[in-house]
């Protein structure tokens, strides 16, 4: 499998899209959800009944940047359960692209019960004055509303992400809160110092991955934002 920077780098873009960016993590060892970018149609009804069950369908072009927001909601569709379904997300995302002549493909993802976990945003980036720093916070909508976040310098290890993690208002949702089971925290951890590393090693200006979906069983990155240093 390629290298998704040398990839973004060779087109001459400093953003990948979610699916290189997930591609970057998952080589990496954080877990994602199954996925497979499309460019029909019938390729997204295909790759729908090879994940099985729900799918998330998403536009994904370097051109989109909010996908929730694009073409009045036409960028992400969630919860289809049948080919009818992937195809008419996939046809409303093909036909918005050419309403604003760019090229996009579709990301196909089997969905996630976020309800069986909390979100949280991990990200990276580097800082004019301390370099490569990572972060975790609460994430998904509760992001900019809270505001809860650590930060540390990277690289760090395990343990200091862990740490991290711990001084989080936050902190008690994943301790497990009025009988809910305690999040896997070494998972999350490792996937805080994975992206530490990420930005340390390939020359990342932002990396964000929000959310994460911390489970009892582990840590899945739903959704990623990565932009290389020009």
């Amino acid at each position: 499998m390629s290298d998704p920077v040398a990839a973004a780098r060779a087109d001459g873009r400093t953003r990948l899209t979610e699916a290189e960016g997930k591609r970057l993590l998952a080589d990496a060892g954080v877990d994602t959800p199954e996925f497979a970018v499309c460019g029909s149609v019938d390729a997204a009804i295909e790759a729908a009944g090879a994940i099985g069950g729900p799918v998330v369908v998403k536009v994904s072009s370097p051109a989109v940047v909010h996908k929730s927001e694009w073409g009045g909601g036409a960028g992400v569709a969630v919860g289809l359960d049948s080919p009818g379904a992937v195809a008419d997300a996939t046809e409303r995302i093909f036909a918005t692209a050419a309403q604003q002549d760019i090229d996009v493909d579709v990301l196909v993802e089997a969905a996630q019960d976020v309800d069986a976990g909390t979100e949280v945003i991990v990200g990276g980036l580097r800082d004019p004055s301390f370099g490569p720093v990572v972060l975790a916070g609460l994430g998904g909508v509760f992001t900019e509303v809270f505001e809860d976040t650590s930060h540390r310098i990277a690289p760090v290890d395990v343990a200091e992400a862990r740490g991290a993690i711990e001084e989080l208002q936050a902190a008690r949702l994943l301790q497990g809160y009025r009988g809910s089971d305690p999040v896997d925290v070494d998972a999350l951890a490792r996937v805080v110092a994975t992206v530490g590393d990420l930005v340390v090693e390939h020359e990342i200006g932002e990396l964000d991955v929000n959310p994460v979906l911390a489970t009892p069983d582990g840590a899945t990155a739903l959704d990623a934002l990565v932009v290389l240093e020009e």
